[in-house]
């Protein structure tokens, strides 16, 4: 009897102080905080995901990527995610902004005025107000928010690198046409909580159309991070460009020349490549995919991006 109690209190004993199976290291004592580890993934479970779009102007991914002149930008690939086989979509320059929005180039073949060639085609805005999700998008230089003239230049600000502009269920719209603002907001708007989408076009100078590719590449530096700060632990920036230079073809018929697509922030897969053909299309479905969203006309069978970004950054509305 007094044998049997003591192996009893021997069994208590080690059930209390041995540490079972979910206890840390068998419960030894280590210098991690697993609340405050747990509660930051909690929160980051909880964090919704943010897409924002940036587009630069005119240059083949091998006149960027690795250029002395962009060590910014040739970094940023480096660290994230970069897609070598990325396509514009025609030339000039309105067709690739019109078709990253819409999924098709509305038959625009110049960088005809809004006067000339509005769009009345559904496009993501239409998208993201069915299904509530908050967006902006900011143009630098642009004179005022909902700026809209039959022109195309304004200082700096080139009105047909403004997709929104020519889509006229946006522009004829006060509260969508609200939305585009000039990018001096972002910084503010970051502070505050960035929209789920955001699309940005740099000037004439920041977007390496005027300028040479390292003016744009010192813009770069000094505004991508803290966009990839306020895009969150569940954000992810697309960089590329509109077209390159040359007509190198993919895909759906894309003829635009072969421009670098960088997926960055905390959403993209840290050092990971693609040669993989893919055009604006692409970009879109991509968009769509991590919003949760229907796919626009030619993004419904484009070849997506998601495979450089983390599991768990699609399909959230």
């Amino acid at each position: 009897m007094r044998r049997g109690l003591l192996l009893l209190a021997v069994a208590l004993l080690a059930g209390c102080g041995g540490g079972g199976a979910d206890s840390p290291a068998g419960g030894a004592v280590t210098n991690e905080a697993p609340g405050r580890t747990a509660a930051s993934r909690a929160v980051a479970e909880r964090t919704p995901t943010r897409i924002a779009v940036m587009v630069l102007e005119n240059h083949e991914v091998d006149d960027v990527v690795g250029n002395p002149q962009a060590p910014y930008l040739t970094a940023l690939a480096r660290r994230y995610a970069l897609l070598t086989g990325g396509h514009g979509l025609d030339h000039p320059s309105l067709a690739n902004y019109i078709g990253l929005v819409t999924g098709t180039t509305a038959g625009i073949t110049s960088d005809c005025l809004p006067s000339q060639c509005p769009v009345d085609a559904p496009s993501l805005v239409d998208q993201l107000e069915t299904a509530g999700v908050s967006w902006r998008a900011y143009m630098e230089s642009m004179p005022r928010a909902c700026f809209h003239y039959d022109g195309d230049e304004a200082g700096p600000y080139a009105q047909r690198h403004n997709p929104f502009a020519y889509l006229t269920r946006v522009w004829s719209r006060p509260e969508r046409c609200r939305k585009v603002v000039p990018l001096s907001r972002l910084q503010a708007d970051g502070r505050r909580g960035l929209a789920r989408f955001t699309w940005i076009t740099p000037n004439l100078c920041h977007d390496m159309h005027d300028c040479d590719v390292s003016a744009g590449d010192s813009w770069l530096q000094g505004a991508v991070p803290p966009l990839l700060r306020a895009l969150g632990p569940r954000g992810v920036l697309v960089l590329t460009f509109d077209e390159g230079t040359t007509n190198e073809s993919c895909c759906n018929g894309s003829r635009g020349g072969r421009v670098a697509i960088v997926l960055a922030g905390a959403g993209a897969l840290p050092g990971a490549t693609s040669a993989r053909a893919v055009d604006h299309y692409s970009t879109l479905a991509t968009i769509e995919d991590v919003l949760g969203l229907p796919r626009l006309a030619n993004a419904q069978s484009a070849p997506t991006l998601t495979p450089l970004l983390k599991p768990g950054m699609t399909g959230e509305n």
